[in-house]
């Protein structure tokens, strides 16, 4: 079905049958009506089933890769300010509306055509989200096909009923389309961070989008860009680190891999920046817990990677949950208009999370009630569409609002021109259903081995001692851990779930997309491994623990997986760092029952606490998520087929004191974590040398060159990452940091080889936000550090200059 957006023009819109709100004086009581939409007769039991549908993925496929100068959020068309001018009321704050996908859902699972046509007519509603694998959908992972034929039929009705207009829908594609079955699900944030190599969030970014552009989705609420500084928060592993230039680098790479030309290529979708703002570091850990950040701090840390998305053209961005400095995010003129509009100069379209205008009301206590929590927010920001989800609650208040003159309608035009010009950018008016094509790409081998490729790039090796790793073919390996043997754990949260699968789900819900650590490890070795599961992954109790001791006695090397369940946002809350207590006793047994080298695989999404293990261990493997299809290439790792190359994009804590401690903390704070960030070992080793400035000086029109030399000793080709550091020993009126990281570059090189490796350092690099919120570098010595955590010390040193 085409749907010529010229021809749209000539649709008469449909008024809704509601009062002359512009001439009704009297404000209409804030009364949220329900719809009587279940009269379906309800046979199913509730048990979700696996999708029957199936199909041959293509082994590989072609795809538009965008140059440079690709799409971003401009103007609006004259066209949309033509439409926005024809919409009554009503139809504007439907657009602004956004209900989630279990209010489609009838009590049989399937999609309930009369409850659509409700929301559409009654209150034009113009977005939906979600799988409705999540909310009580009759499948567990909807296939491309199916979750298409679901959002076709909505779009049918949509383009049928109320104002005609095309709906957008919204779904967590976060890593990779991991709601769609089959879809490939790439390593986490975190994960892909420990690369080093933005390329690699391009790739999960460029597929994520093609996998949900097949489920006739348009709009993906990602890339997560949190700096995440408390590591007990649960949403740790969906971010890029907790540096503020690597995560802006790869949060630029995703938005290019989600969006590219969006305008013009239909397989990529709108990129939705998130959290706006400081959402990383609740003060106790706990999601959505109350931040304290100073503004300067702000601007220097939490803002940049804001900027890169926004720089990179990203069509819409979420704001965050909760409150910073006591201010709801959500109702922040400050925080939504001055900074993300005017400073950061953020065009796109803005949402909410998830009921977060509600919860000033009934969470934070930031709002009498839920109408003055809508005003202050519509009347104070730029918020452009709630997500509402369950009701419709901000409709009626809005329609309160602007009759009684409290809101003015020019505001609501605002945002439905922005909401519709998206819309128009993505082709929903000339081509609103799903590209039924794509489905057929959708886990294609050529999407598998791009997620294998980032995971043996992140897989971050801590420690080796005693020729521990790798292991050999010849050596009798002990594979114990509930960690080793399980895809769900290997995915986490935002795992075709929004929990990830569950206990009852296990693996059998992937039906054979994915695989194992025990799988891998048979792939490579040609033999079944020997394995016990040891422990359940809460730690609660000992699984065959006589045997495991048993074999251990027999085995050369012992390999324990360790690691954490499925868990997202606050269902993921934690008190304390260390692990669950019997996967820390397993080591401990084992250690006591053989003097056998143990290797560590950690499986997690957090970087939680070894204890003694940590000491116990001769090599600690930090797999972080790897996603569904990590096992083949953790084998690999720790077989020596590949070598391990990923650097920890995160401080990791050695105490639970040192939970938010960041390489960027000040230079007077102690600085002593388990393993610092940037950290990570390989098989061969490299050696720096011969560290080079071009110039002494360093000014506004002086930038400087600086050149080092990585030589590899061997016995691996290596794929280093040379990260550039910076350190001010002294800095008047304001604490210098620790570390800050100013450029990174990985390269491949083959042993016995040398390869100069040359960064570009200006003075803006330097500049930082003072406690005046101005920007500003300081005349002085700058000392610059290579790998400051090798064991040789590989610096410089430049002189500032001041205008």
């Amino acid at each position: 079905m085409r749907f010529s957006f010229l021809a749209y023009l000539s649709v008469s819109l449909v008024t809704a049958a509601l009062v002359d709100i512009a001439n009704n004086t009297q404000a209409p009581e804030l009364v949220v009506i329900e719809p009587q939409i279940n009269t379906t007769k309800c046979t199913w039991d509730g048990v979700q089933i696996n999708d029957p549908v199936s199909w041959d993925p293509l082994k590989e496929y072609e795809y538009q890769a965008p140059g440079e100068d690709t799409d971003e959020p401009t103007h609006i068309d004259n066209e949309i300010r033509v439409i926005v001018k024809k919409m009554t009321i009503k139809e504007k704050i439907g657009q602004m509306t956004q209900i989630q996908v279990g209010q489609l859902v009838d009590c049989n699972g399937f999609l309930n055509e009369t409850a659509v046509r409700y929301w559409i007519n009654e209150w034009k509603v113009g977005s939906f989200l979600e799988s409705p694998g999540n909310h009580n959908g009759r499948y567990r992972w909807y296939s491309p096909q199916t979750f298409a034929d679901f959002t076709d039929a909505v779009q049918r009705i949509a383009l049928e009923n109320g104002p005609k207009i095309p709906v957008i829908w919204g779904l967590d594609s976060v890593r990779g389309a991991n709601y769609v079955k089959g879809a490939v699900i790439f390593p986490a944030g975190i994960g892909a961070a420990a690369t080093f190599d933005p390329q690699f969030a391009y790739d999960a970014g460029r597929i994520a989008a093609k996998d949900t552009r097949a489920a006739g989705v348009h709009w993906a609420f990602a890339p997560i860009s949190d700096l995440g500084v408390n590591k007990l928060w649960s949403r740790t592993y969906e971010n890029f680190g907790e540096d503020p230039y690597l995560s802006s680098q790869m949060t630029a790479a995703s938005v290019r891999g989600y969006q590219g030309n969006y305008k013009r290529d239909r397989t990529r979708v709108a990129a939705c920046i998130k959290h706006f703002i400081a959402y990383g570091y609740p003060f106790n850990g706990e999601d959505r817990a109350d931040r304290h950040v100073a503004p300067h701090e702000l601007l220097e840390f939490y803002v940049p990677p804001f900027k890169a998305a926004i720089d990179a053209g990203v069509a819409s961005a979420m704001e965050s949950y909760g409150v910073v400095n006591g201010e709801p995010v959500v109702m922040s003129h400050y925080y939504l208009q001055e900074l993300l509009r005017e400073q950061l100069g953020f065009r796109g379209m803005l949402v909410t999370d998830w009921g977060e205008i509600n919860s000033q009301a009934t969470v934070y206590r930031t709002a009498k009630d839920i109408r003055q929590a809508t005003w202050a927010t519509l009347g104070r920001t730029s918020v452009d569409m709630s997500m509402v989800a369950d009701d419709a609650s901000f409709g009626q208040a809005v329609l309160e609002l602007v009759s009684s003159g409290a809101l003015p309608e020019s505001r609501l035009d605002e945002s439905v021109g922005r909401i519709l010009q998206l819309k128009k950018d993505l082709g929903l008016f000339e081509q609103p259903l799903a590209d039924r094509s794509l489905a057929e790409t959708v886990g294609s081998a050529q999407d598998i081995e791009a997620a294998r490729n980032a995971v043996r790039e992140s897989v971050t090796l801590l420690k080796n001692e005693n020729g521990a790793l790798p292991l050999k073919d010849s050596d009798k390996v002990l594979f114990v851990g509930p960690t080793l043997n399980s895809t769900r754990l290997m995915g986490g949260g935002w795992n075709v779930h929004w929990q990830g699968p569950s206990d009852v789900e296990g693996d059998s819900v992937y039906e054979g997309f994915g695989d194992t650590i025990v799988r891998g490890v048979e792939s490579v070795t040609g033999s079944t491994p020997v394995y016990f599961e040891g422990t359940d992954i809460g730690g609660t109790k000992f699984i065959d623990i006589d045997e495991i001791l048993e074999a251990a006695a027999l085995a050369d090397k012992i390999v324990v997986g360790l690691g954490e369940n499925t868990y997202a946002e606050n269902l993921g809350n934690i008190g304390e760092l260390a692990l669950p207590e019997r996967q820390l006793d397993l080591v401990y047994q084992i250690a006591a029952a053989t003097d056998k080298p143990i290797v560590a695989v950690l499986v997690q999404g957090r970087l939680r606490g070894l204890g003694k293990a940590a000491d116990i261990a001769s090599a600690v493997v930090n797999a972080y998520l790897p996603g569904e299809y990590g096992g083949l290439p953790i084998a690999e790792i720790l077989y020596g087929k590949v070598n391990p190359s990923g650097r920890l994009p995160y401080t990791y804590p050695a105490t639970e004191a040192q939970a938010s401690t960041t390489v960027w903390q000040p230079a007077y704070s102690d600085y002593s974590p388990q393993w610092a960030f940037g950290y990570g070992l390989g098989y061969s080793s490299i050696m720096y040398s011969n560290v080079t400035v071009s110039s002494s000086e360093l000014a506004a029109d002086l930038p400087v060159s600086v050149s080092v030399m990585a030589t590899n000793a061997g016995p691996y080709q290596q794929k280093e990452t040379a990260m550039l550091f910076t350190k001010q020993y002294y800095r008047f009126n304001q604490a210098p940091e620790n570390l800050r990281l100013r450029k990174f570059a990985k390269v491949d090189i083959p042993i016995g080889a040398s390869i100069e490796i040359v960064f570009e350092l200006a003075i803006d690099d330097l500049a930082y936000w003072d406690r005046d919120l101005e920007w500003r570098f300081d005349a002085d010595e700058v000392t610059i550090l290579i790998n400051p955590y090798t064991e040789t010390d590989i610096f410089a040193k430049v002189k500032v200059l001041a205008d």
